[in-house]
């Protein structure tokens, strides 16, 4: 059987349905809906989207996640329930902190809504950090200036874009990779934000590249970190200035010797 018939087979069990009863709720005959069960047959795309919406569970999960492996209280729903987010607990139903190292963003990017993904990932817990949903990632190199080489960013799970507040500091996951920034606004098509260094100028993301958003609630800096100056930004930004006039004048000089 597929994952799929395995699924129904499990959520009808749930329910305590009998196969014809659900099948007259789907609007299906029974020997079809049992033929999906059976997995001699998979349904259309309308009859995925009738069945997605009586569970109310993602298609994706559907067909890609044995769900008898994860119960659904221990996942959190996503806006409009494309997906579902695991959420990691322990013995007592205590939320872990799932570590998502830089070098696994790009796997991250596939596998933030994949239970088995998540479980294989590295977990802390932080007793301050109760309530809501929380996940950490792993600052490498420069990945996410300001924060130093091996620090831990920590962020609360943003359930709508809605919710951004400007100025505030959130972890953006988009289709380009994991990124620490500043919210400034949102309009229908773009996300505007901004940097902590003010000599980078704002710039937007598209809102269908944003895969997902949370918001900064802790950063955990490395054991050997050593605060440092950064050089004056308005002095860096004379230089830059100064250096684009001074390449400007010999391009001109150019032209001048070669009319």
């Amino acid at each position: 059987m597929s994952i799929f018939a395995d699924n129904i087979v499990f959520l009808r069990g749930q329910k305590n349905l009998t196969q014809h009863k659900l099948a007259d709720e789907l609007i299906l005959t029974r020997s079809r809906y049992v033929s999906y069960e059976y997995g001699n047959a998979e349904p259309p795309i309308e009859v995925l989207v009738r069945i997605s919406k009586y569970y109310n569970i993602s298609i994706d999960l559907l067909v890609t996640v044995d769900i008898r492996k994860y119960p659904l209280d221990k996942m959190v729903n996503l806006p409009g329930n494309k997906i579902l987010l695991p959420v990691a607990v322990d013995s007592e139903g205590n939320n872990f902190i799932e570590i998502v190292p830089q070098k696994a963003s790009m796997g991250y990017l596939k596998g933030f809504s994949d239970p088995e993904f998540i479980e294989s990932l590295q977990k802390m817990q932080l007793p301050f950090l109760k309530n809501g949903k929380y996940r950490a990632f792993l600052a490498d190199g420069d990945s996410m200036p300001p924060f130093a080489d091996q620090s831990i960013i920590i962020g609360e799970y943003v359930e709508k874009l809605e919710d951004l507040k400007s100025n505030k500091e959130y972890i953006f996951v988009t289709t380009e990779g994991i990124t620490y920034k500043t919210f400034l606004k949102r309009n229908k098509k773009f996300t505007t934000v901004s940097a902590d260094n003010s000599f980078y100028e704002p710039y937007d993301i598209p809102l269908e590249d944003i895969v997902e958003v949370w918001r900064y609630v802790r950063g955990i800096l490395p054991q050997d970190y050593k605060p440092h100056t950064l050089p004056d930004e308005a002095n860096l930004k004379n230089l830059v200035a100064e250096a684009k006039r001074s390449i400007s004048n010999l391009e001109n000089g150019i032209l001048k010797l070669n009319p």
